[in-house]
């Protein structure tokens, strides 16, 4: 996978120029404070280390621009003869070819794995990310596929049961899920305000428990009484079963009797 951002992992800003000088400062102070022990040796290795360091944290711009700035330094107060530059002698010459060849060396393999390291990482954001729209694309076809399997078995329940229902009650989707929390709190189900189609038997359910059902109703089992046809004749108890049913259209609770 070609990725062009690859080389755009350092940061930018002025902070970064800022930390550079910072870190060639360090370099310049602490060579400075070896210079009494080890003379005239390694003039340049602080200046290499500190271009490295830049280079790793702050990009190339910056880790060039210290390591040209470390070879003047060094070669102005670390090499014989110290603070002139009118005489170029061997120390200058071995200085002038082996530093900018070392630190150039360290500072594009740096580059090179500090790129290929920010090119894995956004070859594995893009991965994630599609890895998520995959999740998201399954469990849409889950819950579609769900929601027309639940359409099927409230089709199917209805041509099977069509002469014991009752009332089918639409659910408002906010309404409905309120119920079912409550329901697994242990908690009694709350009024939900819906719409109710009346089934066959509807008009023989006694007037007061048609009242309390299109108010509260959820699913399991409701005794109703069922009026009876005659002057002074006494209600029957009837054994009815609501069942819930989510489809694509909304959730809706069919109760029906169960003889």
């Amino acid at each position: 996978m070609d990725v062009r951002n690859a080389r755009s992992w350092a940061p930018r800003g002025a902070r970064r120029w800022l930390l550079a000088a910072g870190a060639l400062s360090v370099a310049a102070g602490v060579r400075l404070a070896l210079h009494p022990l080890i003379g005239p040796v390694m003039p340049g290795t602080a200046f290499a280390i500190a271009a490295s360091l830049v280079q790793y944290y702050l990009g190339l711009a910056p880790a060039l621009t210290v390591m040209l700035l470390g070879l003047c330094i060094a070669d102005y107060l670390f090499v014989p003869p110290y603070a002139t530059l009118s005489v170029i002698n061997q120390n200058d010459i071995v200085l002038l070819v082996s530093y900018p060849l070392v630190t150039l060396l360290v500072i594009a393999l740096i580059e090179r794995l500090r790129r290929a390291q920010f090119r894995a990482q956004l070859i594995s954001s893009v991965a994630q990310s599609r890895y998520e729209m995959l999740l998201r694309e399954d469990n849409q076809r889950a819950l579609a596929k769900r929601a027309v399997d639940e359409t099927h078995r409230l089709l199917r329940h209805l041509a099977q049961h069509h002469s014991q229902i009752v009332l089918i009650k639409a659910l408002e989707r906010d309404a409905a899920q309120r119920a079912s929390v409550g329901q697994s709190a242990g908690a009694a189900p709350s009024p939900i305000p819906s719409g109710i189609a009346q089934g066959p038997r509807f008009h023989e359910v006694h007037s007061e428990d048609v009242q309390r059902l299109s108010k509260i109703l959820w699913p399991g089992s409701h005794r109703v009484r069922l009026r009876k046809q005659g002057h002074g004749a006494e209600n029957a108890i009837a054994q009815c079963t609501c069942e819930r049913f989510t489809t694509h259209a909304g959730d809706f609770l069919v109760l029906r009797t169960e003889d």
